[in-house]
């Protein structure tokens, strides 16, 4: 799914009054679908994504549109930080910024969803709210519930460290490879005046 700014345009609209664009993209979907209940990407400040969520949680049940927003995802992947030697986990948004909701789009849970205190659009093409398709809901899905976590480090490849553990502690390389899955780093090490590849978990290298 590709939900870069500048590549899409997000709904602009200054009061609750529903855009004629809105309205006319609302009867096109209605005519065309058999299925109205479609995922949309709303755009919000960053930062905010899980304070919109549940405003718009509260929205929908005091205002009474459960029967047209049914759900509200904000995709979270695990990750493992290393810092300073130690492993912490993190749930870490996969797009900032962004929240996928799922609705019918009718004027009254458009009006919800957009005035919903940190929102500041809709995703679309133009003006248009667009919906993204299954296939792309699916793989985010898949993705944010990837067993294996990802680990986040400010290593970088040719950076010099230090190993600080293992049978090559103290001595000094260069890392040559580094795979974030895993959490493993290959480092260079110079043993007998050639240098060695040697492959170290991220804790046991710190940089120098």
């Amino acid at each position: 799914m590709d939900i870069d700014k500048s590549a899409t345009d997000v709904v602009d609209a200054t009061s609750p009054e529903i855009p004629q664009e809105v309205q006319e993209v609302i009867e096109v979907q209605t005519d065309l679908s058999n299925d109205p209940k479609k995922w949309y990407v709303i755009h919000v400040k960053t930062g905010y994504e899980g304070r919109v969520k549940s405003a718009l949680e509260q929205r929908i049940k005091s205002l009474g549109v459960e029967d047209r927003v049914f759900e509200i995802t904000i995709p979270v992947r695990e990750t493992v930080n290393v810092k300073k030697g130690k492993k912490t986990k993190a749930m870490e948004k996969v797009f900032p910024g962004y929240v996928l909701v799922k609705m019918i789009l009718d004027d009254d849970s458009w009006l919800v969803v957009r005035t919903t205190e940190g929102v500041t659009g809709f995703v679309g093409a133009g003006l248009k709210p667009t919906p993204i398709s299954n296939r792309e809901v699916d793989a985010i899905m898949r993705f944010v519930q990837q067993e294996q976590p990802k680990f986040k480090t400010k290593f970088s490849v040719g950076e010099a460290v230090k190993i600080i553990e293992g049978p090559f502690a103290d001595f000094l390389g260069t890392i040559e490879a580094i795979d974030d899955e895993k959490g493993k780093v290959r480092v260079l090490v110079s043993i007998f005046d050639r240098e060695t590849p040697v492959e170290l978990d991220f804790l046991q290298v710190v940089k120098l």
